[in-house]
């Protein structure tokens, strides 16, 4: 398994570890890249890519926070696991 393998496969585990995993792709492919795109705009993409990609990524952390909390309310529903009305305290 190359380097690009193992990174794509643990983005997913931290928030901010894309931002690592931008920089080693980027310096694998920029060799293809640099007749194409000039080298002095390279840092220039990067923060571009790294100003947008906070906010996208606390917006998909909602997304899957809300669908999993979303999921597990209905399952227990569907179990009869939750009361509808809380139990008094004496």
């Amino acid at each position: 398994m190359n380097s690009l393998e193992v990174i794509s496969l643990n983005v997913a585990l931290l928030p901010s570890l894309k931002i690592a995993s931008i920089s080693i792709i980027l310096s694998r492919v920029t060799p293809y890249f640099i007749e194409v795109l000039p080298e002095e705009l390279l840092p220039i993409g990067l923060a571009l890519i790294f100003a947008v990609d906070r906010p996208l990524d606390m917006m998909r952390t909602t997304v899957n926070v809300t669908g999993d909390a979303t999921v597990s309310m209905i399952v227990a529903k569907s179990l009869g696991k939750l009361r509808d009305k809380p139990e008094e305290k004496n």
